[in-house]
Order: C-alpha cells, then structure tokens, then sequence
C-alpha cells in the first residue's frame, strides 16, 4: 500500500484519526450570513462593531460540543482562534479587539481546549493571517476597504512588519498557554492576486520562515499545514470544499493530507442558507476521502448564542449513527491496494478490507484479484456472514470472469443503514497492520 511522505511534525495519530471536527466562530455568527460578511459586504469597522458590543454567547459548553463531536466518531479538532475579521477567541494582550472585552467577558480558547482534551480529542488551531481590523495589515483584494478610491494612500501608513511581528506574538501566546498543541492551520496566502494596484500576500509578507522557526520552537511535533505560502515547511495539504479522486501527490510523492468541508455552504452559522448535504452526502464524503489515503475535516458554525444549531446536530447524528457501527472501517484505515467494484469504495488497515456499497448491486458483488485471498466475509453493522464462492455457470457464462474474481453473494435488499460495509478477512494479511483507534 501506498505510504505518504515523511512529516517533520507528528502525523502518526493524524493518520489514524482520519475525521476531525472544524469550529468556525467568531463575531459574523451574529450577522449570521456568511463568515465573510465583513469583506462581501464591505463594511466598516464602525458597522461591524455592534457585533463585537453584542457577543455574549451564555448558552457555550464546550463539554457538551465535545461529547457531540466524540459521539458522531470525530477524533481531533480545529477552532478558529482568529479568523479574518480579526477578532479573538483568547485573552491575548496585543490587541482589545479579543472576547474579554466583549459582553461575554471571558476566554473562550482555554475552557474549550480544557473540554476537548478531557473528552480524548487531539488539539489544533486554525489561525487566519489575514486581520481586516489590524491597523497594520494593508488593503487588497480581500479586505472590506478594497474598493475606497484613496486605499493605495491610507496603505502608506501601514506596516507590513509590524503585523508579521503581531502575528508572531499572537502565535507564541497560542502555543504556549494550553500545552501540547497538535495541528496549526494557518490560513491562507495569495501573492499573485493583485487588484486594482493592491498586491496580495504570501510568505515575504508574513515572514513565513521566521513564524515557521518560532512554531518549531515551541511544539516541536505539531503539524503544521501548506498555507504559509513556504512548501519547505507543509507537514499535511488542505484541499477546500472539493473530493480528490485519489491519494494526493505533491511534486510525484503522496503525501498527508485533509479536505475540509462543509455541511452546507458556509463555514460560519448561516441561518437562511439551505444547501445542507443529505445523509449520504455525508457517508461518502468521508468514505471516499480515507479511500484515497486522507482525512476528512467537517465544519460546524456555532451560533451566536454559543449553541450548534438543529441542522448541525442532525447532521452530526448521521456521523454517530453510522460510525457506531462500522468505525473499524474509517480509523486507522487507508486506500487498499486493490482495485475497487463498480459503485464501491475499499478501505484497507492490516488484513481487514473494507468494501463500502454505494449502489446495491443484484445479488453478486465481484472482487477482481481477491479470489483466494479471503477467508471470512461479514456485515459490519449487524456481523452476519456473507456467503463466498463461484457464480452459478449459467449465470457467469457471458461475464468472462476470470479464476481471480472473488464473488459475494448478497441479500436481493440492501441493509437498513446508509453504506452497508463488508468486512473481509485476508489470509495472508500484510507485513505491517495500523493501529485501531477508538
């Protein structure tokens, strides 16, 4: 099987994990019409203040979010501590625009770190080097001011280094006050995108080399993600709201990587928008991304209120529903060396092979190059065997199936469950088995 290239930051529990939980949240949840509103809308810091005067999520229990998650088969998490309106989700000392001064009044990063971990969660940030309310950062393509007549002139009086050493102290803050940290998702560069005169920003703008050292520094194992703008220091690779068709490659080599996606179409609480993935929508995101060797990565937008809204928890109640009953299949699995049915996908861990039905075929199911190699073939959600062995003759005659096809036999209706999963047990199982995690 394949195996990615080697990771400078830890990468062997990121492996086996395989779904992890993405918080957006931050002061568009008040809005509630897309985290970006700020920028779409093109607002002024003056307009955007009534939700900084208003955030007063009393409903938050991180204990509650994480026994959600953990149920619905999540294993690590990512929370924006700052995203690009740059406001902060922490008690930082380098700016006021932070939670504690709102009418909340209290951190949100530490009880919600303290919550995840207890709960058995693998911790990670996501922080936004873009800041639309920084003195400092200068107008382009993205920030709410682009379109101001004079913002090649108010950009004079901005410095891009004093916001890459902002940048850097935030960054030691955050990893330093809530112990081990294991992934960092920064985000996001884009040199090339100049508009009308405004140039973009990548890894000279954020000093990419000197905040990759300092993060080094301070959790020496974190894995750290590929949008600094500097592919020396990518750890793991962030395909957005798309599904590789298969294991992705970087310069020939596979490597770590993770999609991340949403349930609907925005990453912050959207409460009018109606684009939310069906149930099986959901399943094969996830099936389809461990069968090509990577991590799926899916978003919840809390409310303003500090709660997960009903179509969130729906959602996630899919994921619990599911993963409760063929979990072995995701963790610690990874794209099987073996060339996969019509309408099927195959996860693979040690000699346990998982095939996922994602259309229910009439009554056979063939499996080119595994005749001979399995010696035991069940249902993962009930255990029941399913029958192995050769097509009837007058059945086989015109399919031209060779001595190597593997023939299961299933029931005419499928199993009540999303994607039923076949778990087959290999006879000569491989040199080397992953780890299960539960």
């Amino acid at each position: 099987m394949l195996k990615p290239k080697p990771t400078r930051g830890d990468s062997s529990w990121f492996v086996e994990a395989r779904f992890g939980l993405f918080i957006h949240w931050g002061l568009y949840a008040l809005p509630a019409r897309h985290e970006w509103v700020k920028s779409r809308e093109e607002m002024t810091d003056e307009a955007y203040q009534a939700y900084f005067d208003h955030f007063n999520p009393t409903l938050f229990d991180p204990q509650e979010w994480a026994r959600t998650a953990w149920e619905a088969g999540m294993r690590y998490v990512v929370i924006t501590t700052k995203h690009h309106e740059g406001f902060c989700l922490w008690d930082t000392q380098y700016t006021d625009y932070k939670v504690t001064n709102t009418p909340y009044g209290q951190d949100i990063i530490g009880p919600f770190v303290e919550a995840f971990r207890a709960q058995g969660f693998r911790i990670g940030f996501y922080y936004s080097l873009i800041d639309w309310h920084h003195p400092d950062f200068p107008i382009d393509v993205y920030h709410p001011q682009r379109n101001l007549g004079n913002a090649a002139v108010l950009n004079q009086a901005r410095r891009m280094a004093r916001y890459a050493e902002y940048v850097r102290h935030q960054m030691r803050e955050l990893l330093t006050r809530y112990g081990q940290i294991d992934v960092l998702f920064c985000d996001f560069s884009y040199p090339g995108q100049e508009y009308r005169g405004l140039p973009g920003k990548g890894r000279d703008d954020w000093e990419s080399e000197k905040l990759v050292r300092l993060i080094r520094e301070l959790q020496p194992g974190i894995l750290l993600n590929n949008r600094l703008d500097l592919p020396e220091a990518v750890d793991f690779y962030t395909p957005e709201q798309v599904q590789p068709p298969a294991w992705l490659h970087v310069d020939g080599e596979p490597v770590v990587w993770e999609t991340c996606q949403t349930f609907g179409d925005s990453w912050g609480y959207h409460r009018d928008e109606d684009t939310w993935k069906s149930p099986g929508q959901l399943i094969r995101m996830l099936i389809n991304t461990v069968s090509c060797g990577g991590n799926l990565l899916m978003n919840v937008g809390p409310t303003a209120r500090g709660t997960w809204d009903r179509r969130a928890l729906n959602a996630l109640a899919v994921y619990r529903d599911w993963m409760a009953l063929h979990s072995a299949s995701i963790y610690g699995c990874t794209q099987s060396e073996f060339p996969a049915p019509q309408d099927c996908r195959l996860t693979q861990n040690g000699n346990k092979l998982y095939v996922h039905v994602f259309a229910w075929p009439s009554q056979y199911l063939l499996l080119e190059g595994l005749a001979g190699k399995v010696e035991y073939a069940q249902f993962l959600h009930d255990g029941s065997e399913v029958l192995m062995g050769a097509m009837p003759e007058w059945q086989a005659g015109g399919l031209g199936l060779g001595g190597s096809t593997l023939v299961l036999t299933l029931p005419v209706k499928q199993p009540d469950v999303v994607v039923p999963v076949i778990e087959l047990n290999m006879i000569n199982p491989p040199c080397s088995a992953a780890v299960v995690i539960r």
